[in-house]
């Protein structure tokens, strides 16, 4: 389970204070998938930040998995996110110099078996690809590789931030599919920040963002 409580972000500017998030409290069960909605500047971002230990709240509480993420020093947290958080980005974030197979590797658990690797990337698509390097795929490729290397250490939160930012409808949609299989299939709890319209069956719950405020937390059958 994640439990994000009254959790608030200031940064001190030149012109004054400013709240990135204000106060907001989120639930979330194992095989949710959300989408975090709202215009930019809304905190959609820095509210996955504070979620995956990557960013340290102004105050309240991040609890995952009955750890409170803030309590850790910073190389605690970084151990924790290793093992329990899985991230994606808009922009990939794949090491330019390693191949797709060599990206996914990094990610891997200590103690699982190589062959996972390929195993994941052969469930992506990606099997005629593992030895290209990023710049040698299309976006909706690269994609996929950076999902399976957030993937393959089966975490039990994942945070996408943008995914499908980047690319045309049939890659969203098979981007959508693969993070909507991971929450269903593997139990983990996916939280995507998006300002493209998601299917409501493939979608938990719909969470909007204002100026730093959830409004509202939609749930859909």
């Amino acid at each position: 389970m994640l439990k994000l409580t009254n959790i608030a972000k200031r940064y001190t500017t030149k012109q004054g204070e400013v709240a990135a998030l204000v106060d907001v409290t989120l639930q979330a069960e194992p095989g949710e998938i959300i989408a975090l909605k709202g215009p930019s500047g809304s905190g959609k971002t820095t509210l996955l930040l504070a979620a995956g230990g990557m960013l340290k709240p102004s105050q309240g509480k991040a609890i995952l998995d009955g750890q409170e993420i803030y309590t850790l020093n910073p190389k605690g947290r970084a151990g924790f996110r290793s093992e329990y958080i899985g991230f994606v980005f808009q922009m990939f974030h794949l090491i330019p110099y390693l191949t797709v197979l060599e990206n996914v590797k990094l990610a891997l658990p200590k103690g699982m078996d190589a062959s996972a690797c390929t195993e994941i990337l052969d469930h992506f698509k990606l099997s005629d690809r593992m030895h290209h390097r990023p710049a040698e795929l299309s976006a909706g490729e690269r994609q996929r590789a950076a999902i399976a290397r957030a993937l393959i250490k089966k975490p039990k939160l994942v945070l996408a931030d943008e995914p499908t930012g980047n690319l045309d409808p049939e890659n969203a949609d098979k981007v959508i599919h693969y993070l909507h299989e991971y929450a269903q299939n593997e139990g983990g709890i996916v939280i995507i920040a998006t300002h493209a319209d998601m299917e409501d069956s493939k979608v938990s719950r719909t969470v909007y963002l204002k100026d730093g405020s959830m409004t509202s937390d939609t749930q859909h059958d």
